[in-house]
C-alpha cells in the first residue's frame, strides 16, 4: 500500500485527511502545535490532530519544518507522497524532494486565481460566481506548481467562508482521492499554471473588517459575508465598536443623505451607503449580546438618524482595537 505523510491543520483538512486514510497507508499526519485561543487563551489542539488521533495515527506537531531534526524524521517515514491540505507553511526544497512522487496540494482556488493564504474569503469579497479546488503538484513558491486536476463549484449569494469552506472541503478531498490513483500511476502530466493571470488572497488582518459607506451595498455585504465570523465587519456607533453580523442589500433610489447614516426603512433599520443601503439584520455593540438592528434601535432612540463610521482614534490616525 502506498505511504502517505499527511500535512494539514483547520477543519477545511479533516476531510481530505479522512478521505485518503480509507485507501492508503498514513504513516504521520503532521500538523501545526496546539495554539491558545479564546478570551481565556486556553491551548486547543488543532482539528487536524483531533481527527488524526480518533483515528489512531501518530501525529507530528513542529513548530516549524526548517528543523533539521524534523526534516531527518520525515526522510526516515519514507513516504512516497506527502498529501497537503491548509497546511499553515510554505514547504522548503529540503521537504519537497522527500517523496520520490512529490507534495500535492489541496487549494481552495482554480488556480491561478487566489493563490495565498484566503482564498475562500477572497472569491466571496470579489463576488465570484464560480470557485473550486485544485490539486496541485507543489513547489517553492506559494501556490504556483503545476496542476494535476481541478473541480469548479458554484458559490451562492448567502455564502460565508463557513458555508462555501465546508464544501470545497468535502470537494477537495473527493478530488484528491479520485486523482490520486492516476498520478501514482504515472497517467497524469502536470499542466503549468497560468503565471501571468495570477490573481492573489492575501492573509487576512482584524483591519480588513472596517466598513466603508461610501461603497455599494454589494460590495459592503459581500464584506460582511467575507469576514465571518472571522475578523467580522466592524463599524462604530458613538465611538463604540459595532459588529454587523447579518446584513442584506437594500436597493435604494439616490437620497440626499451621508453614506453612513442610519434610517428607518419598511423592511427594517438601514444604513446608507454609497449605492443602496444594507438592512442591519444582526448587530452587536461591544460588550454587548447580538440583536437585530430593529431592537437595537428600539434601545437605543440616538441610532436612528446618527452616523456610523471611525472611531475617534481612526480619526486621529490610529488603529482602534
Amino acid at each position: 500500500m502506498t505511504r502517505i505523510v499527511f500535512m494539514g491543520t483547520p477543519d477545511f483538512a479533516v476531510p481530505s485527511l479522512q478521505a485518503l486514510t480509507k485507501l492508503y497507508d498514513i504513516v504521520a499526519v503532521v500538523t501545526q502545535p496546539d495554539r491558545p485561543i479564546g478570551r481565556g487563551r486556553r491551548l486547543a489542539a488543532p482539528p487536524v490532530k483531533r481527527a488524526a488521533q480518533r483515528l489512531g495515527l501518530i501525529t507530528m506537531q513542529p513548530e516549524t519544518l526548517r528543523d533539521p531534526n524534523i526534516v531527518a524524521q520525515l526522510r526516515a517515514l519514507d513516504p512516497e507522497v506527502i498529501a497537503v491540505t491548509a497546511y499553515g507553511e510554505i514547504l522548503r526544497p529540503d521537504v519537497l524532494s522527500i517523496p520520490p512522487l512529490g507534495c500535492v496540494n489541496v487549494h481552495a482556488s482554480l488556480l491561478p486565481k487566489y493563490r495565498g493564504a484566503a482564498p475562500i474569503a477572497a472569491a466571496i469579497l470579489q463576488g465570484e460566481t464560480k470557485t473550486g479546488v485544485t490539486l496541485m503538484l507543489m513547489d517553492s513558491g506559494m501556490d504556483t506548481g503545476p496542476i494535476l486536476a481541478q473541480l469548479r463549484v458554484p458559490l451562492h449569494l448567502s455564502d460565508t467562508p463557513l458555508s462555501l469552506g465546508s464544501r470545497l472541503a468535502q470537494q477537495g478531498a473527493a478530488l484528491l482521492v479520485e486523482t490520486l490513483p492516476s498520478w501514482l500511476a504515472g497517467k497524469i502530466v502536470p499542466q503549468p499554471q497560468d503565471h501571468a493571470a495570477a490573481t492573489y488572497a492575501p492573509r487576512i488582518s482584524k483591519s480588513d473588517g472596517l466598513i466603508d459607506w461610501t461603497q455599494p451595498a454589494d460590495k459592503i455585504d459581500r464584506q460582511c459575508r467575507a469576514y465571518h465570523p472571522w475578523p467580522g465587519a466592524f463599524t462604530y456607533w458613538n465611538d463604540q465598536r459595532l459588529k454587523v453580523l447579518r446584513a442584506y442589500p437594500l436597493p435604494m433610489n439616490a437620497v440626499d443623505v451621508e453614506p453612513g447614516t442610519v434610517v428607518r426603512t419598511p423592511k427594517g433599520i438601514a444604513v446608507i451607503s454609497g449605492q443602496g443601503a444594507i438592512i442591519l439584520e444582526e448587530i452587536q455593540l461591544a460588550g454587548k449580546r447580538a440583536i437585530s438592528g430593529i431592537e437595537f434601535a428600539r434601545g437605543q432612540r440616538s441610532f436612528v438618524g446618527s452616523s456610523l463610521g471611525t472611531s475617534q482614534a481612526d480619526t486621529h490616525g490610529t488603529t482602534s482595537s
